[in-house]
């Protein structure tokens, strides 16, 4: 069985990271559709279940010190967004992996797999992210 929400988690981690790599080391907002796609709020102004788990994955990068942010804004933004060192440091770093493109940094890999839309590529490569960074920043 699938599971769906770890794929989404992989892909909306990846596009956060590629994203402020982008712009590093300036801060920017980041705005959760732009990640996860538009939001439907209901009756209430409570988010879509994929917007929320979105703005979850932003937090669960920023609790993991892959980003550091200055505030948030109804759920709706980060305030002030930027790559922490260690994020940094891991996405550009050429990654000697005999499952994933040799030589190629983690941003490269991540920004590649984004381009193909596959979920499987994806995960591949943010498993091996983030076991890298679990390894290395013990």
């Amino acid at each position: 069985m699938a599971n769906i929400h770890i794929d989404d988690f992989y892909k909306d981690a990846a596009k956060a990271l590629v994203m402020l790599y982008k712009y590093f080391p300036r801060k920017q907002i980041v705005y959760v559709e732009d990640i996860s796609g538009p939001d439907n709020p209901d009756e209430f102004g409570l988010h879509s279940e994929r917007h929320q788990a979105c703005f979850s994955t932003l937090l669960w990068l920023a609790e993991h010190n892959y980003l550091v942010y200055e505030e948030t804004h109804n759920q709706e933004t980060l305030e002030h967004a930027t790559l922490t060192h260690k994020a940094f440091v891991l996405l550009s770093t050429p990654q000697m992996n005999d499952q994933l493109a040799q030589g190629e940094s983690y941003h490269c890999q991540l920004q590649a797999a984004l381009k193909e839309k596959s979920s499987s590529k994806i995960a591949e490569v943010m498993q091996s992210l983030l076991l890298h960074s679990e390894k290395h920043h013990r």
